[in-house]
């Protein structure tokens, strides 16, 4: 389980994006994150002074640092943001603190002048979304809300102070896509180009390799004591010990595993490799398909791996876990909040397991999206193909289920699932995937760029400096 100050400061939401292969902005406050927040602006010095230093004056902790747009960001904005990052980055306490102090507060301004941007162009995140969001968070650290929820409580965090963090990290999240993403093309020509360019690289570009890993998940409890941590690692140790010895591995992960996705052989599914954590990425690149890897150390516990299947994008052997999926859309309306478009699609949903309804049916009659005509069928996807929240809710989804409503950027969708295949990639989608994988890296360029020109923008007044 990850510390929830780190599920704060490093953006676990996205990670919702961990998965999503960095679809949407990860704000995160690691401390190589603050080295590239942008420009390293600053006050301008003091003037030497000839006069006598006057006596020291004791005064209170808490009082505008600096003004963004005639925002005020407080001492104590910017000391907390700096005891989040120590803590959960211990690398953070070799940089002296008073240059620390400085990242963050330079970060901040950062941030403050992209969420006033956000707000300038209307952009906004109700709160079905942040629930969903907040879900999402618990969801990926494998405890219920309530234990999120008692573990934020127990951090000293304000559960609107965490809401409020989420709700931070949607905005930027849909300012990028509105702002930078959007706007990133990748013509069949050069993606064509930039396939032939990794064909020929000696290093695989780490984009364009397709694994399908699976797991058993050995739990560690957070604050578990040093006989609970070591108990953990011996089962996980036996595990892979009796896997490597020929044992069925979906028996051992049926039999043990306390992941969610232990119902499917514990796989996680064909795709490409910068998609994983990069943990298990690196724990298998020397293993050989059906090799065993690990036990590997995460903060949910220790992972036993298995390569089902490695294939390199250009190769004639590329292959891809595609899932063939249905959805119903209700956009964002102003004659419709979220809240009853959410409790509309839930209807559905109780409509269609009762068998008083068809999916196809309502999806004809209800969803305005362009696939309504065909029963809301989106037909034959690869990972990395839609949006973020979309996604995520889709993979936990075994062929015949219905999702809960899910909240997106372009609406809330009704998903189901309707099958799963291993399929070679052909030309145009191994096309489709270089083009992702250039375009990503253009976003990336294009959003470091554009994250610059709006902390230029933004009038700055330095009052004092920070102090701990």
């Amino acid at each position: 389980m990850k510390n929830i100050r780190s599920i704060i400061t490093l953006g676990c939401l996205a990670a919702i994006a961990a998965t999503a292969g960095a679809q949407g902005y990860r704000p995160g406050t690691g401390i190589t994150d603050i080295m590239r927040a942008g420009p390293r602006l600053g006050p301008p010095p003091a003037r030497p002074s000839t006069a006598p230093a006057a006596a020291p004056v004791q005064r209170s902790a808490e009082f505008i640092v600096a003004l963004v747009n005639s925002e005020p960001i407080t001492n104590t904005d910017v000391q907390s943001r700096v005891t989040r990052l120590i803590k959960e980055n211990p690398d953070a306490e070799r940089v002296p603190r008073g240059e620390l102090t400085r990242l963050v507060l330079e970060r901040l301004i950062t941030e403050r002048a992209q969420l006033q941007l956000a707000k300038e162009n209307g952009i906004k995140v109700d709160e079905v979304a942040i629930d969903q969001a907040e879900q999402t968070v618990a969801r990926q650290n494998e405890i219920s809300l309530v234990e999120l929820r008692r573990r934020v409580a127990a951090e000293g965090i304000a559960q609107q102070d965490f809401r409020n963090d989420l709700r931070d990290q949607l905005l930027l999240t849909r300012l990028r896509d509105r702002e930078v993403e959007s706007k990133v093309k990748v013509s069949d020509a050069e993606a064509d180009e930039y396939l032939r360019d990794q064909r020929n690289q000696s290093v695989k570009n780490v984009a364009l390799e397709n694994l399908n890993l699976a797991q058993v998940l050995v739990a560690v409890p957070e604050n578990a004591t040093d006989a609970q941590v070591a108990a953990a690692q011996k089962k996980a140790q036996d595990i892979a010990q009796r896997a490597r010895a020929g044992e069925d591995f979906a028996k051992l992960v049926r039999e043990n595993s306390d992941s969610p996705d232990r119902g499917n052989g514990g796989a996680i599914g064909m795709r490409s490799a910068d998609r994983y954590p990069s943990l298990f990425v690196e724990a298998t690149q020397s293993t050989a398909v059906n090799g065993i890897a690990g036990p590997v150390r995460s903060s949910a516990g220790f992972h036993v791996l298995k390569v089902l299947a490695k294939a390199q994008i250009g190769s004639g052997d590329a292959t891809v876990t595609q899932t063939q999926v249905r959805h119903i859309l209700l956009l964002n309306d102003p004659k419709r909040t979220t809240a009853q478009a959410v409790a509309q699609l839930a209807e559905f949903k109780r409509r269609i397991q009762a068998g008083t309804a068809d999916f196809a049916g309502l999806a004809r009659d209800n969803s305005q999206d362009g696939s309504a005509k065909q029963g809301g069928d989106l037909g034959w996807s690869r990972p990395g193909q839609f949006v973020p929240e979309f996604e995520e809710a889709m993979d936990r989804l075994s062929p015949g289920q219905i999702s809960d409503p899910v909240v997106s950027r372009f609406g809330v969708h009704l998903i189901q699932v309707v099958a799963r295949r291993d399929s070679k990639l052909s030309q145009s989608e191994q096309r489709e995937a270089a083009r992702a994988a250039l375009r990503e890296q253009r976003v990336e360029e294009a959003f470091t760029t554009w994250v610059q020109e709006v902390r230029a923008r933004a009038y700055v007044e330095y009052r004092e400096p920070p102090q701990s």
